[in-house]
């Protein structure tokens, strides 16, 4: 199978060339515009098909593609690439505005081709396992230290991870939404997303003024606790005797991280034929949307839904 990587930033380079070039049966392909990068990461994995553009990238056959390019050109890019009977991964989010995700996601339906986001928390294994824990209360914290941004790159290029992983874990239809956040000078300083429905209740944080870069899932209910931090090491509590466990010595940091699995999702869907729909992605969109709306009204805590 003929298998493109666009864009070879970080995330392509830590998180998912690795896997890939590991994948039996791939044929794969590198595509930027910066040719001593393309160079340098096609010497590294000796990958020899080198593209600085997308025309020349089609015109040499690809079956399926990984987009990592930055999210401004993800439009246009998946907008080719479906166009050409392409399948396409893309990094999150898939556009900065609803109506860009919407349209990819429509297009991809209409052209019967997968269309998957990145999305890796929903495959890292205890995340996974936290599906069979007692969810009364989920509290998702992740915290940076990178200081505050606008509201639309802070929610669509980093919340985004936390409202989908609330959204993954919910044990329940969700009948309520809030949104509190603290944007004093037009900048987002922190911003927190309750979902709750029957017997449940979510709490999504992230402060960008912490002076910590952290990730803790806590879930609990019925007389028990489990504590997920950094998807890497898992805490429960029970009877107040907590007991850890850490990732195993020789398990990779992509397969913990959920990369492992959510590549073979979208590369097994393909070599089998069966099309992934977007749309489950595209309500994470729409939260986000929701999200960045009421920041940008100056709206701090207003119940929706």
């Amino acid at each position: 199978m003929r298998v493109a990587v666009i864009g070879l930033g970080d995330i392509a380079q830590k998180a998912y060339l690795p896997v890939l070039t590991a994948e039996p049966g791939l044929e794969l392909s590198l595509m930027t515009r910066d040719r001593a990068k393309l160079d340098r990461v096609g010497e590294q994995y000796r990958i020899s098909r080198r593209h600085p553009d997308l025309d020349g990238l089609l015109a040499d056959g690809v079956d399926a593609a990984f987009v990592h390019a930055a999210t401004s050109a993800h439009v246009p890019l998946v907008e080719a690439l479906l166009g050409a009977g392409v399948h396409a991964f893309v990094d999150k989010p898939l556009d900065y505005s609803l109506a860009g995700s919407r349209k990819l996601v429509e297009q991809a339906e209409a052209a019967g081709l997968s269309l998957m986001v990145g999305f890796n928390r929903r495959y890292a294994p205890d995340h996974v396992e936290a599906l069979e824990h007692p969810r009364d209360l989920i509290v998702l914290q992740k915290n940076r230290s990178i200081g505050p941004e606008q509201a639309r790159p802070f929610v669509f290029d980093d919340f985004i991870h936390v409202v989908d992983t609330l959204r993954f874990l919910v044990p329940g239809e969700v009948t309520r939404t809030s949104v509190r956040h603290r944007a004093p000078d037009g900048l987002l300083h922190h911003v927190v997303l309750e979902l709750s429905g029957d017997g449940f209740t979510a709490l999504g944080i992230m402060n960008r003024l912490s002076g910590s870069t952290e990730e803790v899932l806590e879930l609990s209910g019925r007389g028990a606790k489990r504590e997920i931090v950094s998807l890497s090491e898992v805490v429960d509590h029970s009877g107040g005797r907590p007991a850890l466990r850490r990732r195993g010595d020789w398990v990779s940091v992509g397969w913990q991280r959920g990369f492992v699995q959510m590549c073979r999702v979208f590369l097994d869907a393909v070599r089998q034929g069966v099309t992934l729909s977007g749309r489950d992605a595209l309500l994470t969109h729409e939260l986000c949307e929701q999200i960045v709306r009421q920041v940008e009204d100056g709206d701090g805590a207003a119940p929706t839904g």
